[in-house]
């Protein structure tokens, strides 16, 4: 497959059977095949896109001095800002040409949560920062649950199988800033090539190209959303539940032509996470003689921690 395929939600959500059915059986086959789909129809209106672009663009250019006093240390960088080159792909030790941000879970109901999360981080020189990174965060999530409801029954599972272990969970919004290049890089990208720790990724169509998938013939593909498209991802957590028949698809980000280093490249993925106690065991239905267990027993919050430690975020 050279292409990444397209769906709409709107199929999904539209309460015609046939119309449902029809983005299941498309998602699904995406997801076994290349491990990426692009998505229409989903929960984030054009103009709180465009907002959201505009306060990350303000906040990734305020002094370096202002936005060092939003890194919170001892969390591994899960809340507020992590500065430039100081994460890296697993197995490599160049760190990645990118600064970013972290929204996280604003949890509700939940006193047991919300005294393990780290509190969110509040830009205090930006008066609409955190409100549009908020409101970004709930339609995102939002669209992600209906997501998890279709693979669900596409595994032979009940639709809200995945409904009680995100609802609260530890996922993250993370606007990244690829500054301007202004040397030639020592063996660093922009991102290195990797494979996603969560369930799903839910991308907003990044400002700028870079972003490649790697096919099933070991050959990077561009994967470019249309403006009114997410493109969305299998992360390594649901691949392992599912015993890979959903596949995690190694991406990375390229640097751009030289033309083009002078340019900043911004991007939007929201990382969809359940809460730390669910099993990421291999469903049964999704192993038989052909495809024997691939992957040993663990919780998602046991998992992440581990990769958090390969990813050099936490000690």
């Amino acid at each position: 497959m050279s292409a990444i395929p397209s769906v709409d939600l709107r199929d999904f959500i539209s309460g015609d059977e046939q119309r449902k059915e029809k983005f299941i059986t498309e998602i699904g086959a995406a997801f076994e095949d290349i491990g990426f789909v692009a998505l229409r129809g989903h929960f984030l209106s054009d103009k709180l896109v465009e907002d959201l672009y505009a306060e990350i663009k303000k906040f990734f250019s305020l002094s370096q001095q202002v936005k060092d006093k939003y890194e919170i240390e001892g969390i591994g960088g899960q809340r507020g800002y992590t500065s430039f080159g100081k994460e890296h792909a697993k197995g490599r030790t160049e760190g990645d040409l990118k600064e970013f941000w972290h929204f996280g879970q604003y949890v509700e109901n939940n006193p047991k949560l919300e005294s393990e999360y780290p509190d969110n981080v509040e830009v205090e020189e930006l008066e609409h920062f955190n409100e549009v990174g908020k409101e970004t965060y709930k339609m995102l999530e939002k669209t992600a649950k209906y997501v998890l409801r279709a693979l669900a029954l596409h595994l032979g599972l009940e639709e809200d199988y995945f409904d009680d272990y995100i609802k609260n969970g530890n996922s993250i919004l993370r606007p990244i800033h690829y500054p301007p290049i202004t040397s030639e890089p020592k063996n660093a990208v922009r991102a290195a090539a990797h494979g996603d720790i969560n369930l799903i990724t839910l991308l907003m169509g990044a400002h700028g190209r870079g972003l490649q998938v790697k096919n099933h013939a070991d050959e990077w593909v561009d994967a470019i959303a249309a403006p009114d498209q997410l493109m969305i991802n299998v992360g390594d957590m649901l691949s392992r539940l599912s015993n890979n028949k959903l596949k995690s698809t190694i991406h990375q980000v390229v640097n751009p032509p030289k033309e083009l280093w002078g340019t900043s490249r911004y991007s939007i993925p929201f990382f969809m996470h359940p809460i730390s106690e669910m099993p990421l065991n291999c469903l049964e239905k999704c192993i038989d003689e052909d495809n024997p267990k691939q992957f040993s027993d663990i919780t998602a919050g046991e998992f992440l921690h581990e990769r958090l430690i390969e990813l050099g975020l936490i000690k």
